[in-house]
């Protein structure tokens, strides 16, 4: 099998890395862990918009450039390797454009995919709710009918971006008394409504990257209803083979992964560089293997997006994967500086600017966004290998 990227591919990949490195030598930003989800810079989400990234991969009709998925690919990889901030344009870019293009209105089309497009929608995802954990379907944030609108009442849980969304895209129960997997929909609302409250939900990092959103009677106009009524639930199955099938599922720390590699040939002990010690050595080679290892099945998902289908199975076992290498990083690096692992980067003796305190906490809950890696091996056992559901 051959892995070469083509010519134009490795140019393409060589342009991101010169405008990356650009903006860091401009002092645009910082290479940080997460900065796909935690870096919120409207500046550099509009450079990356003028430069026609955003929706490279959606057809051209809906603005997009029709480009691969490889490519996508590729412009990910890179923003991941140097730990841009992202956040702004991530989830927009990433799945609720293609929401929209693929089961939304032309209405909805022609209003929301040009601002996403231009890096003006920041759109949180409002999914999560309290008491529902990871099964989606138990929601019981209602949208009841009232003339040309919905009115809204509940409350969502870890919403992405709740502090910095210009919209939020909403799953809500239209039809209380259908089973619960169909009485759901799908809504794309503009987070300044009347009715709407944000509150921070910090974790233990002390970001504040997620928030509780609380809908208050939100009169939301009809229009704004994303596809087919109390079909959202299947609508979204598609979609979140889009979210767990990224990139950043593996390389969302990558700045700590190539920091700790460096850290480790450059600091000597007994007058030999650390990495020649062989249980270090061991565990940044075992790193190594899983990262790669990891690459390959987020490219065997992409494979399959470029033919076309739903990377269902694909995506559900790349995810666990991805996220098992991040922990795995996050612990060993915290082992390999000792103490000094710990240290936020604001002391002054915190090595590699806390990145691994930070990797540490964070870690532990990667493996629960997007999906447990419990459902996901459900998928894989179900719709992958054909076994019986025990629900």
């Amino acid at each position: 099998m051959d892995f070469e990227f083509t010519a134009e591919q490795e140019d393409f990949r060589q342009e991101v890395r010169d405008f990356l490195e650009d903006e860091i030598k401009k002092g645009t930003f910082r290479p940080m862990c997460d900065g796909w989800i935690q870096g919120f810079s409207w500046d550099f989400t509009k450079k990356v918009a003028g430069k026609g990234w955003l929706g490279i991969t959606w057809p051209k009709q809906y603005g997009g450039l029709g480009r691969s998925h490889i490519d996508r690919l590729i412009l990910t990889e890179e923003m991941l390797r140097y730990g841009a901030p992202s956040a702004c344009h991530w989830f927009a870019e990433r799945q609720i454009g293609r929401a929209i293009y693929v089961y939304g209105t032309e209405d909805q089309k022609q209003e929301i995919l040009p601002k996403i497009l231009k890096g003006e929608a920041c759109i949180g995802l409002g999914m999560s709710e309290p008491e529902a954990g990871s099964d989606l379907a138990a929601l019981k944030t209602n949208a009841v009918e009232d003339g040309a609108d919905y009115i809204i009442n509940g409350q969502k849980m870890w919403t992405s971006c709740a502090r910095y969304m210009t919209h939020i895209y909403l799953v809500a129960r239209t039809d209380p008394t259908a089973p619960k997997q169909k009485g759901i929909s799908e809504f794309i609302i503009n987070a300044k409504l009347p009715g709407i409250t944000t509150r921070p939900t910090i974790d233990t990092t002390g970001s504040e990257a997620w928030g509780e959103v609380f809908f208050d009677n939100v009169r939301v106009n009809k229009k704004y209803l994303i596809g087919e009524k109390n079909r959202g639930f299947y609508q979204i199955l598609n979609q979140l083979d889009y979210e767990r099938s990224g990139i950043e599922r593996l390389m969302g720390n990558y700045p700590l992964f190539e920091a700790i590699i460096k850290f480790s040939k450059e600091t000597k002990r007994n007058g030999k560089p650390i990495c020649e010690d062989p249980l270090i050595r061991n565990r940044l080679a075992q790193l190594q293997v899983e990262f790669e290892v990891g690459r390959m099945l987020i490219y065997r998902v992409v494979q399959v997006m470029e033919r076309g289908k739903a990377p269902n199975v694909e995506a559900a076992i790349a995810k666990p994967f991805c996220t098992t290498f991040e922990q795995h990083l996050a612990n060993i690096a915290t082992d390999i500086l000792g103490p000094f692992g710990q240290l936020w980067k604001e002391s002054k003796y915190a090595p590699l600017m806390g990145m691994a305190a930070y990797s540490f906490l964070a870690s532990k809950g990667y493996s629960l966004q997007a999906g447990t890696n419990e459902i996901l091996k459900g998928i894989v056992a179900t719709r992958g290998l054909g076994l019986p559901s025990t629900s």
